[in-house]
């Protein structure tokens, strides 16, 4: 998908989540640590958002990232095609790819995530009650939550508490690949 079409998408996508919950640009900016500024050149999709600013917006919305970046309504059965699938690039050989999510009646995520050799990712403190868990498929991760490393080597697995800051490092010479699904739980919106 062309990187014109997600910037719509996110456009509006965030501008009409803001109008259900008649929430102010101001409130949206002091609910979600973003700028009023930049919440205008994303609604007005002058901007692409990065995956940290994105998931501020989207947690002060109460909604998923996939949410956010949804270009359609979601049938009963929805496949997602490999050209379909968004992927924010960052470092100089790391992605993640965000593979498909949902809203309701569980807000989830599903990841696939590259970093390579030597390179990070900081993770922004989720929702409270938010949880990730993951595999590494290739590599291993060195995964770091309130100060403490845990390195989780091929074919491991990991769940924890993602409402606090953390990291996910390649602290390794070779590529590091693990697929991670992020569970939020369902609050009410208009609480």
């Amino acid at each position: 998908m062309d990187p014109e079409t997600i910037t719509a998408a996110v456009a509006n996508n965030v501008r009409a989540q803001r109008a259900h919950r008649q929430m102010t640009l101001d409130e949206l900016a002091a609910r979600s640590g973003v700028s009023r500024g930049m919440l205008v050149q994303v609604e007005q999709g002058r901007t692409n958002p990065s995956i940290n600013t994105l998931t501020r917006i989207a947690d002060a919305l109460g909604v998923t990232v996939a949410r956010m970046v949804e270009v359609s309504d979601t049938p009963v059965v929805r496949v997602v095609q490999a050209a379909d699938v968004v992927t924010f690039s960052h470092g100089r050989a790391s992605s993640a790819r965000l593979l498909v999510g949902t809203d309701a009646p569980a807000i989830l995520e599903l990841w696939d995530w590259r970093l390579g050799p030597g390179e990070h990712h900081d993770g922004d403190a989720h929702p409270p009650g938010t949880r990730e868990m993951l595999t590494v498929l290739e590599g291993e991760l060195t995964l770091s939550v309130y100060g403490k490393s845990h390195v989780v080597r091929m074919d491991d697995a990991v769940v924890f508490s993602a409402d606090r800051p953390h990291r996910y490092a390649n602290e390794t010479d070779a590529p590091l690949r693990f697929t991670m699904v992020v569970t939020e739980p369902q609050e009410t919106p208009d609480q």
